[in-house]
């Protein structure tokens, strides 16, 4: 055992050999009784370190995912002897506990009143509904690993377990919107609608058991104060949902590596990657400044409302029409004086349909620095219907 103890090599080795035997049909019961030694002395991250290089000799993801419960089974020996990861409160990992006993919660109370439901208390299919909605939280949960945790576990390494675990998610999702559908119809399914919850339920909760004893542990492990203190600023724009970060977060945002480029609140970009981002995305866009001049517009391939370079420094009145110059008028006093935030149009134009819209640019003291002019062709989109979820091959 001592090999195992000292060599990590040889534990990384052992360890993708029973993986391989696990995906090769090999029983939990049958490999936890032969790798019992090396089972035991086994971290989250040899584990990690070998699922990441059996994927990169070729065995796919996917095949991963769908065992990855057997993964932990075999390997939960070695995972429960492991100290839980420090809970500091007001640090990410403290609050993604948090969110876990709220969840757990959750989960509670949709067993409590499907049992009631069960028993014949139709009186209890409100509140299973209504327990069944706060299922979303999941959805939050997930989202806050996805976008925060992962991007900065993959700069040290960490990927494979990170992809198997969003293709967990993505399941669970699925599951949860088969529960919300099934609770909410009329009539309710009840048989179905709990043997559907009880899948979902069990899967929600492996989860947990792998976020403590190997996700948390694994980013408590490699990332560094800075790392954390990057997840804590975000987490709060994440969660709450704004178009934007408020000003408290602002004075707070990273600073990035700007040599040679831009510093921007969420990254920062070089004057050629800007004026590429500008020039292809699929609208038009014209910035006015505080004192109605226009400073710039976006020269895309397919501009709907011609602009040229003598526009720049113009005043914006003097870009419109007798006509409407008094609409522009009065949607730049409504900016400046705090009464809107938003104005938008929509026209047909030689068999297009054009959508424009204002929008008021203000600073983190809320002062009026001007207008951003967004206009789109959005005659295909309005004709769009039902889902595509596979990539087009047509090129």
């Amino acid at each position: 055992m001592s090999e195992f103890i000292n060599n990590a090599t040889k534990r990384k080795d052992a360890l993708k050999a029973i993986i391989r035997k696990l995906h090769a049909g090999e029983s939990v019961e049958n490999l936890q009784e032969e790798f019992n030694e090396i089972i035991a002395v086994s971290t989250a991250s040899d584990i990690a370190q070998a699922e990441r290089e059996v994927i990169a000799e070729g065995l796919p993801v996917s095949d991963i995912q769908k065992l990855c419960d057997l993964h932990v089974a075999v390997f939960q020996q070695g995972l429960e002897s492991q100290a839980a990861p420090e809970t500091i409160p007001g640090h990410p990992v403290f609050n993604f506990r948090l969110e876990n006993e709220v969840i757990s919660r959750v989960l509670e109370s949709i067993e409590v009143s499907l049992a009631k439901v069960l028993a014949g208390d139709a009186n209890a299919l409100k509140s299973l509904r209504l327990a069944v909605g706060n299922l979303q939280l999941i959805e939050r949960h997930y989202e806050w690993k996805e976008n925060l945790l992962f991007p900065v576990l993959e700069k040290y390494g960490f990927e494979g377990p990170s992809k198997v675990m969003w293709g967990v998610h993505n399941d669970i999702r699925k599951a949860i919107r088969r529960v919300q559908s099934l609770a909410n119809s009329d009539p309710v399914d009840l048989g179905t609608v709990d043997a559907e919850y009880l899948a979902l339920a069990k899967a929600v909760r492996d989860m947990f058991y792998k976020e403590e004893k190997v996700l948390l542990p694994e980013a408590l492990n490699r990332l560094t104060q800075e790392d954390w203190d990057l997840i804590k600023s975000e987490s709060l724009s994440l969660k709450e949902g704004p178009a934007y970060v408020e000003p408290t977060q602002a004075e707070q945002a990273p600073v990035f590596e700007t040599e040679g480029k831009v510093n921007l609140l969420t990254g920062a970009l070089t004057p050629e990657q800007i004026n590429l981002m500008l020039t292809n995305l699929p609208v038009d866009i014209t910035y006015v400044d505080e004192n109605d001049q226009v400073c710039f517009y976006s020269q895309t391939p397919e501009r709907i409302f011609v602009r040229t370079a003598a526009i720049i420094g113009r005043s914006v009145q003097n870009c419109h029409p007798p006509q409407s110059v008094h609409v522009v008028q009065n949607i730049l006093d409504d900016f400046r004086a705090g009464k809107r935030d938003a104005a938008e149009f929509w026209i047909q134009m030689g068999g297009k349909f054009v959508h424009i819209r204002y929008f008021a640019l203000r600073d983190a003291q809320g002062a009026y620095k001007g207008v951003i002019e967004v206009s789109q062709d959005v005659t295909e989109i309005r004709a769009l219907e039902g889902e595509r979820r596979l990539l087009d091959d047509k090129a």
